[in-house]
């Protein structure tokens, strides 16, 4: 089987961990690759993501590596299994392949928390609302484009039908309520969408005040994705044209920091539905 020409986000990430468990070994690649009857390009194009590789193998290379975490062992094990392709495959050569790997990390998340300083979040956004972020872009996309973005967008939010949701928790700024988008209309039916949606069982949406201090913390969009262990969380940062992913331990940490600190500067979910209707009735 040739080796993958661009490794999902997902694929990418469980080599890398393969390649963490290798490393805390003490083993190189290819002293590896020798104790195994491999060639060394074997396990590199697998710890790159490139070469697929089965739940059972990952299990003997954690034994291998003298990994001692079963539940990690267990997680990695699921995620080589997992041959499934996912609803965002359609979109593939469509859109920027950061779109298709977020759907998939939003899709095996066991919960979500973001900051959204100065935007309503993706999986909450009304197909409207959604047309005219990516139509005001500063980087002019093509109607057909917009027009795909829009519809994987929508179809992001179907995680919230499935009998297991994840657990959605927003802190919203209140800039993002005010900044109109669109129409006056266009934000006054997101607004409406919003405190609709905010009722859902798997979502809390929280709202931070202009009145809150001290939250330049949140001045930086991010969603941070939990998994079945820890050790598999991810966090994405949007910037001004993307988003990246990042997953090392003490990135993970400062990121769950910065929501912790944020959600306390929050109002509770009740009087956040109550501002977004007051605003609502502003414009």
């Amino acid at each position: 089987m040739p080796p993958r020409g661009q490794p999902t986000a997902r694929q990418a990430r469980l080599g890398a961990e393969l390649r963490k468990l290798r490393e805390a070994s003490g083993m190189s690649s290819a002293e590896a690759a020798a104790s195994l009857g491999w060639e060394r390009p074997q396990v590199s194009h697998i710890e790159s993501g490139r070469y697929g590789v089965s739940g059972e193998r990952v299990r003997h290379l954690a034994a291998h590596y003298s990994a001692s975490d079963d539940a990690y062992v267990n997680a990695l094990a699921a995620m080589a299994d997992d041959r499934s392709k996912g609803w965002w495959v359609e979109f593939r050569n469509i859109l920027p392949a950061r779109s298709l790997d977020l759907a998939e990390l939003e899709h095996h998340a066991v919960y979500l928390r973001s900051i959204q300083p100065l935007i309503v979040p993706g999986l909450l956004q009304t197909e409207e609302y959604a047309q005219a972020i990516f139509a005001g872009a500063v980087t002019k996309r093509p109607a057909a484009e917009i027009d795909a973005a829009v519809a994987h967008r929508m179809k992001r939010r179907e995680i919230f039908e499935r009998p297991d949701p994840p657990d959605f928790e927003v802190l919203l700024h209140e800039a993002a309520l005010r900044i109109c988008y669109g129409t006056r209309d266009v934000m006054r039916r997101q607004l409406g969408f919003l405190t609709e949606v905010a009722t859902h069982p798997a979502i809390t949406l929280r709202v931070i005040p202009f009145a809150a201090a001290g939250m330049t913390s949140a001045l930086q969009p991010l969603t941070y994705a939990g998994a079945v262990v820890s050790q598999l969380d991810t966090v994405q940062v949007d910037n001004a044209f993307d988003g990246v992913f990042l997953d090392a331990g003490a990135q993970l940490g400062k990121y769950r920091a910065v929501l912790d600190a944020t959600r306390s500067a929050t109002l509770n979910p009740t009087e956040s539905r109550k501002v977004i209707r007051s605003i609502a009735k502003e414009l």
